[in-house]
């Protein structure tokens, strides 16, 4: 009897295990892109507030679906903030490709805060205005120039895209940010 009812078992384990696999192929290729990423949306998602319209200082964090498939499994995220009155948006973010040119994988420069990551549309993680965004600010960019791996980038385990901001956010607690859960590699300097 013990026998019948193991080799039941693995039947009805095989029955599922087909229409599993084929989903997630189908899931995968769906997924695939024929999208060239030099063409992908690469413009504002008009989530942060116009520096001509709102003098306070903004603090911003965003995560954004990688590329393609990838999407599905992990995001980038980044660093956006704005100086009282000031009328452009620093951006803070961490891109493994500039490593291959022989350039540091941490970029800080003047950019859309909500750019969409190749055509994927950012989400806001973190929004912090006012009085506390001017005293965080000055924190944000000095721990930013000492970030430990701003010449490396490995994608899994890190560091990544996300060990940086969730790093920025272990030396400024004071932020309250929380990495999303398809933050791999935010977990890289604990």
């Amino acid at each position: 009897m013990g026998s019948a009812k193991t080799k039941h078992d693995q039947t009805s384990l095989k029955l599922m295990v087909k229409p599993l696999a084929t989903l997630l192929i189908a899931a995968f290729l769906a997924g695939c892109s024929t999208q060239d990423w030099r063409t992908a949306k690469r413009d504002s998602a008009e989530i942060a507030p116009l520096p001509s319209e709102h003098p306070e200082a903004v603090i911003q964090v965003y995560g954004a679906d990688l590329f393609g498939v990838r999407g599905y499994f992990a995001v980038h995220t980044w660093i956006s903030t704005k100086q009282k009155n000031a009328q452009h948006y620093t951006v803070y973010d961490v891109v493994g490709w500039r490593t291959g040119r022989g350039l540091p994988a941490l970029q800080i420069k003047q950019d859309i805060p909500d750019r969409y990551w190749y055509n994927s549309k950012p989400e806001l993680i973190l929004d912090i205005r006012g009085a506390e965004a001017e005293h965080l600010i000055p924190k944000i960019d000095e721990a930013a120039k000492r970030y430990p791996w701003a010449n490396e980038y490995t994608l899994f385990p890190g560091p990544n895209s996300n060990t940086f901001p969730a790093w920025i956010g272990q030396q400024v607690p004071e932020l309250g940010l929380k990495m999303p859960f398809k933050a791999f590699g935010s977990g890289y300097a604990d």
